[in-house]
């Protein structure tokens, strides 16, 4: 059975039990913060895997200082992942990069995400490290974004962006549930990085809608968060998930995962 220290978008598919700030499920139990409850410890007592997305803060990963407290009840698992970002390379200026390429994060959520991996890669568990690209799948696409109004084509030039579709996260999770390799970091990321604006486009045609009007960064007013993603630009290598993992993706880019949703109509 697997545990999940944040049951969100992709624990969610994934299954098996695990924390909420809002629990809503009979397998969901609330964790907020600090020292894990009864509860908690007890059905971690009965997983042999944990699957750790709760996002960092500045000092890094908000579970380990209670992680270490409980070491000792840790020792029957045989797995555990963490999900973390191909933000932690930084900018490229569009090259590819691959699991040994330079890390440099610019923006916050990178830095904290580098801070993070380190601090769970020197705890004696047998952890795995996922650098999640942009991830996208049912509910979660700019088929959605687009239905509701709310898609925009933002251009920067020299910018280009990796994605994920959350089947392709799952298989891979699950790939690595099976066969383990202690300290192992992978990219996941689909084999076409390409400009946000052209998935939209992309997306649009799909819909047989006109796709929005394309916005030149600089006039786009976008947030702090939003802008910090257009920092940086690099193309993601998936050849380790690939020869490692899985032997193929089921949605290799964003067009088939884009059709298939659309074909769902979600």
């Amino acid at each position: 059975m697997i545990f999940c220290f944040g049951y969100g978008y992709v624990a969610h598919d994934l299954g098996g039990m695990g924390t909420s700030r809002t629990p809503q499920e009979p397998n969901q139990l609330l964790y907020t913060g600090g020292p894990f409850s009864k509860d908690i410890l007890d059905a971690l007592s009965q997983c042999q895997h944990i699957l750790i997305s709760i996002p960092p803060g500045e000092e890094g990963d908000p579970l380990i200082p209670y992680i270490k407290q409980e070491l000792r009840s840790f020792k029957h698992i045989e797995w555990v992942g963490y999900l973390s970002s191909t933000s932690v390379y930084g900018n490229h200026e569009g090259a590819w990069v691959d699991e040994t390429s330079t890390t440099h994060p610019t923006s916050p959520q990178g830095i904290a995400r580098f801070k993070a991996e380190h601090q769970w890669l020197t705890l004696d568990l047998p952890i795995h490290i996922f650098r999640l690209a942009g991830i996208y799948g049912p509910g979660r696409n700019v088929l959605v974004e687009l239905k509701a109004g709310r898609a925009h084509r933002i251009f920067k030039k020299g910018v280009v962006f990796s994605r994920i579709h959350v089947s392709d996260i799952i298989q891979a999770l699950k790939a690595s549930i099976s066969s383990p390799h202690i300290g192992r970091i992978y990219n996941l990321a689909d084999n076409c990085p390409a400009p946000s604006h052209d998935v939209v486009a992309y997306g649009a045609s799909l819909l047989g809608i006109d796709p929005p009007p394309l916005i030149p960064y600089e006039d786009a007013k976008l947030s702090p968060m939003l802008s910090s993603f257009y920092t940086d630009s690099k193309r993601v290598k998936n050849d380790r998930l690939l020869k490692e993992l899985i032997p193929s993706l089921l949605f290799p880019t964003y067009k088939e995962g884009l059709q298939s949703l659309n074909q769902e109509s979600v």
